[in-house]
């Protein structure tokens, strides 16, 4: 008699819906259907029946896939390939921030952050990589239009012990968007940083590339749902703690510390202090004689409710610097003055902390976006 080798069936992808997508994907659940299966006539017609219903799921999704693909602007009627004709659009100024990661050990990231990474300085090598990529998207991806690019800015940093993260923006006044250059950019950084530590763990890898915001152009601005935006309205440091904040236009983050010459800095998890105007607001409407500086905060900002953000958020100011979500609110052993006269404090509830993940000068007036992840 012939001898057959048993075969192991791979179990059928469940469906799942992407949302916004208008079609149904499939993954793969659980692990393979531990029955072997023999060659005989029950065998081949239950694999026929899988084949079917795989056939027949496949189809349904190409045509979901086709019906989303009519509506995309890089293929004629016939469906050829094309590059979009944007000699007829308006020049306007247009922004793309997008965020990029790489899952590298806590070896490398040792390493890295001690600057003893036998390649040399991985952080610049990457971020001049990032930005000469985004100069040549147009050779890269091949329906993209060359453009002239106003600026690109590349931050680098260590996101907790095992990862690197990176937020890359391009900026430009032109008739097309600037995503795709703020995207390669990204990517590329995370390609360069790779290629310099996979001397020390080849298993490293990347972990997601995505666009964060942009703005500009026919359909206007858009924001991931995963993101918000705001502004830092004021900006305070402490001499010494148990003292009155000072209000100042700038300050400088600095890694691992906090506001510099901040007497609350230092390596812990509440190195910056943050509330939103809305909630010093609320202290107002009680009749406080209230104004920034008076809950210990060191940065006032608005548009974002700081305290339904979770644990992890991470923090983008437009001039670089990163932030990350460590605490939302804080136990008060002693009760402040304002809790005396108003019976109530919002700082304990509504203020938030975080620890600097990549420094810079950040200013009053400037944008900040937040981004879960």
């Amino acid at each position: 008699m012939l001898a057959v080798t048993p075969t192991r069936l791979p179990p059928w992808p469940a469906p799942c819906s992407v949302p916004g997508s208008g079609s149904a994907l499939y993954q793969k659940s659980g692990s393979p259907s531990s029955k072997i299966f023999r060659r005989s006539d029950s065998s081949a017609a239950i694999f026929t029946a899988w084949r079917c219903r795989r056939t027949e799921r496949n189809s349904t999704h190409r045509e979901a896939v086709m019906t989303e693909n009519a509506t995309l602007t890089h293929q004629d009627d016939e469906g050829r390939v094309k590059m979009v004709d944007v000699g007829r659009k308006q020049s306007t100024s247009r922004m793309a921030l997008t965020f990029a990661s790489m899952f590298a050990g806590e070896k490398v990231v040792e390493l890295l952050t001690a600057g003893e990474l036998a390649k040399g300085d991985a952080w610049a090598a990457s971020r001049v990589a990032a930005i000469m990529a985004a100069k040549k998207t147009s050779e890269l991806i091949p329906l993209t239009h060359p453009i002239r690019l106003d600026s690109v800015r590349v931050d680098l940093f260590a996101w907790g012990k095992e990862r690197i993260g990176c937020f890359a923006s391009a900026a430009g006044f032109d008739r097309t968007g600037v995503e795709m250059e703020a995207m390669v950019a990204a990517s590329t950084a995370m390609l360069n940083m790779y290629d310099m530590v996979k001397g020390v763990d080849k298993g490293a890898y990347i972990e997601q590339t995505r666009l964060v915001y942009k703005t500009g152009g026919k359909s206007g601005d858009w924001l991931s749902a995963a993101a918000q935006t705001g502004h830092i309205e004021k900006l305070a440091t402490s001499r010494g703690k148990g003292t009155p904040k000072d209000p100042c236009d700038e300050a400088v983050l600095k890694v691992n510390f906090g506001l510099e010459s901040d007497a609350h800095g230092g390596d812990w998890h509440r190195q910056v202090s943050l509330l939103g105007v809305e909630s010093i607001e609320k202290m107002r409407s009680k009749g406080l004689d209230v104004d920034f500086g008076s809950f210990a905060e060191n940065i006032a900002t608005s548009g974002v409710c700081l305290y339904e953000l979770p644990i992890g958020t991470l923090m983008w100011c437009e001039s670089g610097p990163v932030m990350q979500v460590t605490q939302i609110g804080k136990e008060c052993h002693t009760k402040c003055a304002v809790y005396h006269r108003a019976g109530d404090c919002v700082m304990p509830r509504e203020g938030i902390f975080t620890i600097v993940l990549a420094g810079g000068r950040i200013a009053a007036g400037e944008r900040f976006i937040t981004l879960r992840v």
